[in-house]
């Protein structure tokens, strides 16, 4: 039986030995806490990596039924940050030096049963510690405390220890099993779909280390059908049930072949974005419902089909829900760069088994990382790491990831961290130019990231950029076959130490901000997906936002076949992805900077244009599009006289053909021209699927999307995620909205995190948690002394059940 014990621990940040005898009543003067937790709230901006690193310690007393005794009770940790040492009524039970893996402990013989018992946590979250990935400079924040849940199991001396399910694409299921006084023991097994059914029987067998079961009518997992099972296992005893288990599972098979991830006999192109763990504020402290969220945006809104847990072991809660959204997961050791003594190497090393056996049961992990990232070749060190994880699980591959080229590669895959491209260059460089062996699988792990900071409230050229960049890089991976796919870098901005980022430091890396909002970067991942209509521009048509009032290029970034544009419900054309990146799903449609090829003129039958992905049917659409209109003259004459109301033509250069950046500066805006109403429209066939309309903003308001409207404060507190907006009439961001938000909290909710916040890039957000009450509550946010939204809470509260 397992308890959650999250609710109602006392923390201090000064841990000292009489924390193990102090009377009871003397700890109502300590902080009450609820998990996880962070050991101290920090700034958005401008925050200190000192302030998070101390030896804490948190207490919890615990009332342990007399029937508990003779019984197996030990204690889980999920994650504490760094190192954590329990005692149980003042004796030590154990210690643990790695704040990204579970952390268990026997407490059968230290427990006075029917009686009181004191749990002390003593939490180490100082960077000196001589562990990973600690040593030298890190490039994020390690944060501290008891950040993950805690549980007691309760079990009779027969029990399993470990289970291990090795699922195949044949429907087939090896099942290794580690138990304890399992000797004359038999074992049952049922493999239950979603809803119950039961799709296998095991029936009753003398216990052995491993089995096998056919599954014949079981699905297969994979990144569109991710198909899960649970396997429900018994370990009777002269026919009584000393122990069950139950392990979510899903059918599939992992290759890695030299262009690439197989999975279950087709290839994955792999595309997704690296993650960090962390929160403004809280850090690392999140509940599930926000590890959960991540994962939702990385499938829903970014239109990925895999992350990178950079550089660490995650939540199981966000590794679950990747199981259920088929993300295909690369996980891999703690560690940035630097490589320690041999006490550091021991340890690096139980990291990787304590990551492999922790989390090998989840079917989107599909290839562990048993390298420190970006660290040094060490082959002794790296030997045993491969050994180790090639020893505990033989279904899945081995990476890890360098910046080297070249490098020893005793893994299965070589991964890479890829920051050639700098805008004017290839996006990527070649796979023969890095590894050193062409028959092993390749991937870029990182790429873009520092190369290109971009802040949400960068100016509208470089917000534009960092997007391009990303479309460079992934047409330019795509171009070659042999490249199995890429990992950008990274999901969203992050705090970092003093040595990184900028100097508020924050690494603006991220394609969305720290909230999860959105920068222009964000639509390139979109526009990759079908099934979410997309249709971002990258300007707002202002000509005070350019150098002269030259608009230049505009990209759009859609998912539909093409854009109509409007001017003043004039309609100026249609335009075509460009030919520039043809290794795109949907490359992006450039505007101002198109060929004839790519556009399609006023009142031309863009309905008999072929608009296919390859080069040649573009090119077909736009000679085309040149005959029906008179060549690109004609277009421009037509363009001029619908639009402009004007007879003359552009200037022509010496092959004949526009000026056009002239033509396009004058056409899109200039000095002494009244502003224009633009309206962009995604088609796809020929129904529109999205619509944005650029108009001066003449007012703007605040919108917020809220995760959920029910908390539930269970198992552990719980959080719903508020991202906020200020957009203007037309539904657009208003990207130079600075105005301070205030938030309000009523009822049996509260903030976590200030009451004050400023829009940043017109976008920002906040976060209200329970407080262990059960009602309703509700979260109103001003903008200066408007009121502008209201959310409202259904929130139901927890019960003890110990």
């Amino acid at each position: 039986m397992r308890y959650q014990i999250n609710h109602n621990w006392y923390f201090t940040q000064h841990y000292t030995g009489s924390l193990n005898s102090m009377p009871s009543e003397r700890l109502e003067e300590l902080e009450r806490v609820q998990l996880p937790h962070t050991v101290k709230m920090l700034p958005l901006r401008y925050c200190n990596e000192k302030d998070y690193q101390m030896v804490s310690a948190y207490i919890k007393e615990l009332d342990i039924p007399r029937d508990w005794e003779g019984k197996s009770v030990t204690l889980t940790l999920e994650g504490a940050a760094h190192q954590a040492e329990v005692y149980c009524n003042g004796k030590s039970a154990g210690v643990h030096g790695c704040g990204y893996t579970a952390f268990e402990v026997e407490l059968s013989g230290l427990l006075r049963y029917g009686q009181t018992n004191r749990i002390v946590v003593k939490v180490d979250s100082r960077e000196t510690l001589d562990i990973p990935p600690f040593g030298y400079v890190v490039d994020y924040l390690t944060y501290g405390g008891i950040y993950r849940p805690v549980y007691l199991e309760v079990k009779e001396k027969i029990h399993f220890r470990d289970v291990f399910v090795m699922p195949d694409d044949r429907k087939h299921l090896e099942v290794k099993l580690e138990a304890e006084g399992a000797r004359g023991c038999q074992i049952r097994a049922r493999v239950l779909g979603e809803d119950g059914e039961i799709f296998a029987r095991l029936e009753e067998q003398g216990f052995q280390d491993h089995f096998h079961m056919h599954v014949p009518r079981a699905g297969l997992w994979d990144t569109e059908h991710p198909r899960l099972y649970t396997l429900h296992l018994e370990l009777l005893k002269f026919g009584n049930v000393m122990d069950t288990e139950e392990v979510r599972f899903g059918f599939r098979r992992i290759e890695m072949k030299p262009d690439g991830c197989w999975l279950n006999g087709n290839r994955v192109k792999i595309r997704g974005l690296n993650r960090h763990q962390s929160w403004p504020y809280m850090g690392y402290a999140a509940p599930a419902r926000a590890q959960r969220l991540d994962a939702d945006i990385l499938k829903y809104e970014l239109g990925c089909n895999a992350v990178r847990t950079s550089h660490y072991p995650q939540s199981h809660a966000f590794i679950d829900r990747c199981d259920e959204l088929g993300l295909l997961v690369f996980t891999e050791i703690p560690g940035w760069q630097h490589i320690g003594g041999e006490e550091w190497k021991e340890q690096a090393v139980r990291n990787t088994e304590e990551m492999i056996r922790q989390y090998r049961n989840h079917p989107s992990i599909f290839m562990w990382g048993v390298r420190i990232n970006e660290s040094q070749d060490d082959d002794g060190l790296y030997q045993r790491t491969v050994e180790t994880a090639r020893s505990l699980d033989p279904t899945r591959p081995t990476g890890g990831v360098r910046y080297l080229k070249k490098s020893h590669l005793l893994e299965d895959v070589y991964t890479y961290n890829d920051f050639s491209h700098t805008g004017d260059n290839p996006g990527c460089d070649a796979k023969a130019a890095v590894t050193p062996d062409m028959e092993k699988a390749y991937f870029i792990t990182e790429y873009n990231g520092h190369m290109f900071p971009t802040k949400a409230f960068d100016d509208e050229e470089h917000r534009k950029e960092h997007a391009m960049r990303h479309v460079r890089v992934l047409d330019s991976a795509a171009s070659h076959a042999d490249i199995g796919g890429t990992f950008g870098w990274c999901m969203f901005d992050y705090n970092t130490h003093k040595d990184f980022g900028s100097g508020d430091k924050i690494c603006y890396h991220g394609v969305l901000d720290m909230f999860r909002n959105p920068k222009l970067a964000a639509s390139v991942y979109a526009s990759c997906q079908e099934d979410r209509p997309v249709l971002a521009v990258s300007s707002t048509m202002s000509i005070g936002d350019h150098p002269a009032g030259q608009i230049g290029e505009v990209a759009v970034f859609t998912n539909g076949d093409r854009v109509r544009l409007y001017k003043n419900d004039a309609l100026a054309g249609e335009y075509f992805p460009t030919r520039k990146y043809p290794h795109l799903s949907h490359p992006p449609v450039l505007i101002g900077g198109e060929s004839p090829a790519e556009r399609t003129a006023p009142g031309a039958d863009a309905s008999q244009a072929k608009t296919s992905g390859t080069d040649g049917g573009r090119a077909e659409a736009g000679q085309a599009d040149e005959r029906r209109s008179g060549g690109l003259t004609g277009w421009l004459r037509r363009l001029y006289e619908a639009v402009l109301g004007r007879k003359e033509q552009p200037e022509m250069d010496v092959n004949g053909e526009a000026s056009s950046q002239e033509e396009t500066d004058e056409y899109m805006g200039s000095w002494g021209v009244e502003t224009a109403v633009w309206r962009f429209q995604a088609l796809r066939g020929d129904q529109v699927i999205r619509t944005v309309t650029i108009s001066p903003v003449e007012k703007i308001h605040l919108e917020g999307i809220c995760d959920t409207d029910v908390l539930t404060d269970d198992d552990t507190w719980d959080m719903a995620t508020i991202r906020l907006r200020a957009v203007d009439q037309n539904g657009n961001l208003a990207p130079y909205a600075h105005d301070v938000l205030r938030f309000e909290t009523e009822g049996c909710i509260e903030l976590e995190g200030p009451a004050l916040a400023a829009l940043e890039g017109g976008m920002s957000g906040c976060y209200v948690r329970t407080r262990g009450e059960e009602g309703t509550g509700s979260l109103t946010v001003y903008r200066g002394e408007e009121k502008e939204l209201i959310f409202a809470f259904d929130v139901k509260a927890h019960r003890d059940k110990l």
